[in-house]
């Protein structure tokens, strides 16, 4: 059983790091954005639009990391704070603060982050899996650690992490893509 279980876990560790190995093959565009002093990169291709950070519409009894709603253009738009969400500490938002956009998993989800730096290409070289912790710390969401210029960028399976079971409140406001 014990062998069963170990060789289960190898097969899903192999799976995870050719799933990394064969998306960044021919090179991936990263979109790179800032929480507090780490720079994160997501698929630029889930990606709709960048915008400055507008008032939200609260929503009663949602969590403290799901801000509210917007309109966007005749869609409601939840709006997750990735800092709240990651344990960061709240900041204040000012005109720097960013909303991300995203098509994720049939649907429109915006992300408040603290900055967008630039758009990167990553080879397949430029790319590690990520680590493992332990159970202490959950790295069900990141796909991997890039490399550029000397940058460590964290890489994030942004549909993964927007399609959590915490995140089912959002399914109640989205609005399909």
């Amino acid at each position: 059983m014990a062998a069963d279980i170990q060789s289960i876990t190898s097969a899903v560790q192999r799976r995870d790091v050719q799933r990394v190995s064969q998306a960044e093959a021919a090179g991936q565009e990263f979109l790179v954005f800032t929480l507090g002093a780490e720079e994160y990169g997501i698929d630029i291709l889930k990606v709709q639009e960048i915008r400055g950070y507008d008032n939200v519409t609260r929503i009663a009894n949602a969590p403290a990391f799901i801000k509210g709603v917007i309109n966007l253009r005749g869609i409601i738009v939840p709006i997750v704070d990735m800092r709240i969400k990651f344990n960061l500490g709240r900041v204040e938002y000012d005109n720097q603060t960013v909303v991300i956009i995203l098509n994720v998993a049939h649907r429109v989800v915006g992300m408040v982050v603290d900055g967008v730096s630039d758009v990167l290409t990553l080879q397949a070289d430029q790319v590690m899996p990520a680590p493992e912790f332990g159970a202490t710390l959950t790295t069900e969401y990141l796909t991997g650690l890039g490399t550029v210029d000397g940058r460590m960028l964290i890489l994030m399976d942004i549909e993964k992490l927007m399609t959590s079971k915490e995140m089912e409140l959002i399914d109640s406001v989205a609005v399909p893509a």
